[in-house]
């Protein structure tokens, strides 16, 4: 009776004020704080996630604006792929304030005084550039005083690899250079593209000496310009730029780069945001689980309220304002949490950015975070906090009225539904900027979530009907658990199934990323490629490489042209089709298709007998989509300054990632033989003795061929896919815990399901193993079915996304898949049992008051 007068004297007398509704929301939540910190802590990692990508965002396009000038050098450039004509060289020459002239390609470089041998970039420079920024060299002089004498800039990692120091000589072509400094950074240089390809500067007036510039050579040539008034370079360009891009140049400016560089990163940037977001998602899985176990627990508190005159709609609102509050304090401390993780992301990045980043607090991302925080963590609780509104009255006297009552449908619950499926579809769209991946990400996840939701609906059916009476008491209890009311089969399900699913999807795309840029290493697969083999030097190279007794595996004769009209339309004529017209084709000749092509569509053809025969041309397919051209279309070929008009014959489905030489156009036999050509040799070299041997070879009796020695290639991409691995496993780090957290309270947060179940056992003799043994058959069981329905969609996404995104094949490793779903159930069984011991270890009586 006392009871009963204090609780209602806690009731207003009129309509509940707010301040009313914020005291009670606090009074109700003083024993139940760390319970609900605890399942509202699974958004805090999601956010920090997004806090920091966005601050890391902010902060690289400030730099990218404030550094744009130095990322391109100058204020214009512009790019040939070809030799430019003696009337356009006549206007670049005289073109800005001040210019200067660079031709860039792929040499091998020999290191006198080691006797090894690389293929660089070489970059032959005439001029004072760059205008804006330095070249950064050791000693800091060289960066100047290498363009006075026949001296070279080789990047310091390559000295490193050689041991080569300044003053030491190196051999490009037909020319000994010395060494003037180390090059530490270029210009819009990153330490990625450093170790990749290796840069070298020579003086531009010594390169025809080199004879290097022969047929087949692929030199992009780059003239740089400064103008001291803005006004005047935005007329060139206006003027110009038609007249350029009719001729195959293009143009380069810095606010062009900069907005290239801008959005390479936010593709970068979204991915990063996707992560987070994914890891958020997670969290509000477990919100919305541990949400619907605490209003379980709250019906009698709240009946007693309905009793005492309290609004449903009020009641409502008191578990509204607590969850509101411990989002708002999640979102609080994720957000400083991000803002202290972004300092990190610079160091992980470090390799691929190629400005120098500055970090600093961004208060726009603290307040997206925010605000993110607070709606996510209220909208994926709103449909158990709708339900406070159906509790009865009666609740307070007969426990089992709701469930026995006619339930109404509850049209703002499905409304509710839909604003986080929109939620969900807005936000991923802000991330990707494409509707395909939004709707293929946001209908995965539905699914995966229907899926598991009908598993557990299924799974309870199964035991409820299959359960064999012979079992022992301990046996039926536990499997009981898994359907009588009060279950948490379903949401637990939902919870760690989701939670297995995106910890073992992330293991196994992982494993597919790396299987797909991992080369083959077997002993019947080329390591070594010889390119821009001249007609005159095919068999001596050919000789020379039987003199080491290596196998000549590959010989392809290689064909340099451009597009001159696709149906009947020229360059000019056809604006729609830019890319056909504009860049340079490697092509071949072959009467047979090789190991890696398909035809998919068309006849092959493979030779012309006579001069009067339509020439049927064979096409990637993916190369004739992106030229717009189909089966049967007309393509006339510029080569070398002979026009040949050809037919679209066939398109093929090329396998690029196969150890050969692939083109994208294939003539037959009988038409090509002829035309200036290079050649490709590929071979296979035993060790890296070997290797360094035959190139020093070929460097030194044929300066002008490169060599790409694919062990080195391999060691390469190791290296960056251990760096490209490493920030995804960073991102992913997040989703993979927030994933464990979830799991881990969805259990926690069950327990209290079976405090009075656990209690009665108790009163009427079990003893505290036997009641452990029940709830560790429950979670084992639980957790089994789970974390392989978890298992499956992994399985089944891995498997989808390697053949359609990765076009890879999958095969899910045993052990480390078996490991993965032992250890969700291991942790599944030992946190519900834990979980269970503090009701163990006490009377039932104290717990009985206590509660």
């Amino acid at each position: 009776m006392k009871t009963r007068v204090m609780l209602k004297s806690m009731l207003p007398k009129q309509r509940s004020s707010m301040a009313w509704l914020f005291k009670m929301a606090w009074r109700d939540s003083r024993k139940n704080r760390s319970r609900l910190f605890l399942f509202l802590s699974s958004i805090i990692l999601g956010i920090a996630a997004l806090v920091a990508v966005y601050s890391f965002k902010d902060n690289l396009q400030n730099d990218i604006d404030r550094q744009a000038k130095e990322l391109t050098g100058a204020d214009l450039i512009v790019e040939s792929r070809k030799t430019v004509s003696k009337q356009t060289l006549k206007l670049l020459q005289t073109m800005g304030d001040d210019r200067a002239s660079e031709s860039t390609f792929a040499s091998m470089v020999y290191f006198v005084k080691d006797g090894g041998s690389r293929l660089v970039q070489m970059k032959a420079l005439e001029g004072n550039y760059p205008f804006y920024g330095s070249i950064e060299t050791t000693p800091v002089t060289a960066a100047k005083d290498f363009l006075n004498g026949r001296t070279a800039l080789v990047d310091n990692t390559l000295m490193l690899q050689f041991g080569a120091k300044t003053g030491d000589s190196i051999t490009v072509g037909d020319l000994t250079f010395k060494i003037a400094g180390a090059l530490d950074k270029a210009p819009g240089q990153t330490g990625i593209s450093s170790s990749i390809a290796p840069i070298v500067y020579i003086p531009l007036k010594y390169l025809d000496k080199t004879g290097l510039v022969k047929t087949g050579s692929r030199i992009n040539y780059k003239y740089y310009y400064k103008f001291n008034r803005a006004n005047e370079l935005d007329a060139v360009i206006k003027t110009l730029q038609p007249k350029l891009e009719k001729e195959g140049l293009d143009l380069d400016t810095v606010a062009e780069r900069k907005e290239q560089t801008g959005r390479s990163f936010r593709d970068l940037n979204r991915f990063l945001a996707l992560t987070g977001f994914i890891a958020l998602l997670l969290g509000c899985v477990g919100v919305g689980s541990a949400i619907h176990v605490y209003i379980q627990e709250k019906l009698s508190a709240i009946a007693i309220l309905r009793c005492l005159g309290l609004k449903a709609w009020d009641a409502f609102l008191i578990y509204l304002i607590q969850v509101a509050f411990i989002g708002l304090l999640a979102a609080i401390m994720g957000s400083v949490l991000g803002t202290l993780i972004q300092f990190l992301l610079p160091i992980v990045l470090k390799d691929f950015l190629p400005v120098e980043i500055t970090m600093q607090i961004s208060w726009p991302a603290i307040g997206q975070g925010l605000l993110l925080g607070l709606v996510i963590s209220v909208l994926f609780a709103l449909p158990s906090l709708l339900s406070v509104r159906n509790i009865s009255p009666l609740n307070a006297i007969r426990a089992n009225f709701e469930g026995t009552a006619a339930k109404k449908r509850d049209y703002l619950k499905g409304l509710v539904y839909l604003l986080m499926v929109a939620f969900v579809i807005g936000f991923t769209y802000l991330q990707t900027k494409s509707w395909v991946q939004t709707m293929a990400f946001t209908s995965g996840l539905l699914i995966a979530f229907l899926l598991l939701l009908l598993f557990s609906a299924v799974l309870m059916f199964l035991v409820r009907k299959l359960m064999p009476a012979s079992l022992s008491y301990l046996w039926r209890q536990g499997f009981a658990n898994l359907y009588r009311p009060n279950n948490q089969t379903l949401m637990l399900t939902v919870s760690i199934g989701l939670s297995t699913a995106f910890i073992c999807t992330l293991y196994f795309v992982q494993g597919i990323l790396i299987n797909r840029v991992t080369l083959s290493s077997g002993a019947t697969q080329p390591n070594m490629v010889l390119f821009d083999i001249q007609s005159t030097q095919k068999s001596a190279v050919s000789n020379l490489t039987k003199s080491y007794k290596l196998p000549l595996m590959n010989q392809v004769p290689v064909i340099t042209m451009r597009i001159e009209e696709i149906n009947g339309k020229k360059a000019g004529a056809d604006s729609t089709n830019k890319r056909a017209f504009r860049n340079e084709i490697r092509a071949t000749y072959q009467d047979t298709l090789t190991a890696a092509e398909k035809i998919v569509d068309g006849k092959w053809v493979g030779k012309v007998n006579g001069p009067e025969d339509v020439v049927y041309i064979s096409l990637d397919q993916n190369f004739a989509r992106s030229i717009k051209v189909k089966l049967n279309d007309k393509i006339v070929f510029n080569v070398q300054g002979m026009l040949l008009p050809t037919v679209v014959g066939s398109l093929r489905e090329v396998n690029w990632s196969r150890m050969q030489t692939n083109f994208r156009v294939v003539f037959p036999s009988g038409v090509l033989e002829q035309a200036p050509q290079f050649h490709v040799l590929m071979t296979r070299v035993p060790n890296s003795e070997a290797s360094a041997s035959f190139q020093g070879a070929v460097v030194r009796k044929f300066p002008n061929i490169s060599v790409i020695d694919l062990g080195l290639v391999l060691k390469l991409l190791d290296e960056l896919l251990g760096k490209i691995s490493f920030v995804i496993q960073f991102m992913a780090g997040f989703s993979m815990v927030t994933g464990w957290i979830v799991l881990i309270s969805a259990v926690l947060t069950s327990k209290n399901q079976r405090i009075k179940e656990s209690i009665l056992l108790r009163t009427i003799g079990a003893s505290r193993n036997q009641i452990l043994a029940i709830n560790a058959i429950e979670y084992f069981f639980l957790g089994l079915f789970a974390a392989a329905a978890g298992l499956i969609l992994a399985l089944s996404g891995s498997w989808a996304l390697a053949k359609f995104s990765f076009d890879a094949s999958f095969s899910p490793p045993l052990f480390p898949t078996l490991l993965l779903f032992g250890s969700v159930v291991l942790l599944v069984v030992i946190t519900g049992v834990l979980s269970s011991r503090s009701i163990l270890n006490k009377p039932p009586l104290q717990i009985l008051r206590n509660d």
